[in-house]
């Protein structure tokens, strides 16, 4: 799944109804995807050609919302109101991605 095709899906999650920041998101998808597919060990670019299974793509799409409503780096998203918050999507994030992770070695 390219991020093109994440877009409308993190852009639904995060109920945005304009374009401004399209760039930015594909940017941060692209680094969400590389990220999955580092903690999962499958090689990079393998979701471009391969089917994302669902948890991994929600893996994604929280991981990019995250990020993009804390771009500042100091909080977990506009609507957190613990320092913690930003742990607990990561926490969740890995865990969603830890479903389909590559045991072997």
């Amino acid at each position: 799944m390219t991020p093109t095709e994440l877009l409308p899906l993190v852009k639904d999650n995060l109920i945005l109804t304009h374009d401004q920041d399209d760039a930015l998101l594909l940017r941060l998808i692209a680094a969400a995807v590389n990220y999955a597919e580092s903690y999962q060990h499958i090689a990079s670019g393998y979701y471009g050609g391969n089917d994302m299974p669902p948890t991994t793509k929600q893996a994604v799409i929280m991981l990019v919302s995250n990020w993009y409503e804390s771009r500042d780096g100091s909080t977990g998203g506009f609507f957190a109101d613990s320092i913690q918050a930003s742990q607990q999507v990561w926490n969740t994030v890995n865990t969603l991605l830890r479903l389909d992770r590559s045991w072997g070695v």
